[in-house]
């Protein structure tokens, strides 16, 4: 069989892919989001700070990271997305603000019209781009601050020991006072806010956010765009074509001999073992326990996300938490 029209290809589509990744990775690198030194109110309220924000990543990752919930799309899904989750409850909290500014009752209490309003109030606040680049400063309007502090109490009583959000730390496969002390919170909540920041706010000079507008949530204005839509049934009819094209390929080829010479005797029935043969069995009884401690830590997984803190009535948490069965 000649194989050097299958190296040519292979080759071909190792050389395209990688400049491809590389060519996006370079991209990704300086259009990243930007990590502010401070983060302050209109008022002049100091809310974070950029050392605050890449500490608090540390913090995420600590206790199990993209295991206990994701970031921009990217984790375990027994808990929420927390950029997500800090932005949606960010956005309702700000509603209610408003809606009591200027109703005098709750946003679910409004007709259409007057949310859509409120909505783009909102939308107005939270999209709009105050980063300068030159002080390296974020300001965020007053209201937005106190969205922030209300959120920050959530997060607080939900990673330590809040009884109001004893169910949703069940849910969540967090174990109580998963964070231990208030300055790792406040890094924590600093890191979570800018994650959510980067998921509203809109490029300069373009109207989409840095996340592309993700994730999806109408009360922000995050809806998918054109190229959005395009690439994910252009790829999809990719995918098709491909599976088509090798589909086709085996079918023509099916057919046409191989030629191979097979042994008149099974070459392996009077095999004998050699000492370095032998001396492999141990890897072999090494490996079969680690599959079967795999299959136990897969049960005990898929477990938490029913019985979030414990395994039929056992307090396992306190010794094999989610994040570190997972």
């Amino acid at each position: 069989m000649n194989t050097k029209r299958l190296w040519i290809g292979f080759i071909a589509v190792m050389v395209v892919s990688f400049a491809i990744l590389g060519y996006y990775g370079f991209e990704v690198y300086f259009q990243k989001p930007p990590i502010p030194d401070r983060v302050v109110s209109d008022s002049g309220e100091q809310l974070f700070t950029g050392n605050e924000i890449v500490a608090g990543q540390n913090v995420w990752q600590s206790i199990g990271g993209q295991e206990v919930g994701s970031i921009w799309g990217h984790g375990a899904y027994v808990a929420p997305d927390w950029s997500a989750d800090w932005l949606h409850r960010e956005a309702v909290y700000m509603l209610n603000r408003l809606a009591f500014m200027h109703d005098s009752c709750s946003y679910d209490e409004l007709d259409s019209e007057r949310q859509a309003y409120l909505q783009l109030l909102l939308q107005k606040d939270l999209r709009k781009n105050r980063y300068d680049a030159t002080t390296k400063t974020l300001v965020v309007s007053d209201l937005r601050a106190e969205a922030i502090k209300d959120n920050a109490q959530y997060y607080h009583n939900l990673f330590t020991d809040g009884k109001d959000q004893e169910r949703e730390r069940i849910a969540y496969a967090i174990p109580v006072n998963s964070i231990k002390n208030v300055e790792n919170m406040q890094r924590m909540n600093a890191f979570f806010f800018w994650t959510a920041w980067a998921c509203v706010t809109e490029r300069p000079g373009k109207d989409i956010t840095y996340t592309s507008n993700w994730p999806g949530d109408d009360l922000v204005g995050n809806h998918p765009t054109s190229q959005h839509l395009f690439w994910s049934m252009f790829s999809i009819i990719l995918l098709l074509l491909g599976i088509g094209l090798l589909g086709f390929y085996y079918a023509k080829n099916q057919d046409k001999e191989i030629s191979e010479v097979y042994p008149e005797k099974d070459p392996l029935i009077n095999l004998q073992a050699t000492p370095s043969m032998k001396a492999t069995l141990k890897y072999f009884w090494v490996v079969t326990g680690l599959i079967l401690l795999q299959i136990l830590m897969g049960a005990v997984t898929a477990h938490y996300g029913v019985e979030g803190q414990g395994f039929y009535g056992l307090n396992l948490d306190a010794i094999l938490p989610y994040s570190i069965s997972r």
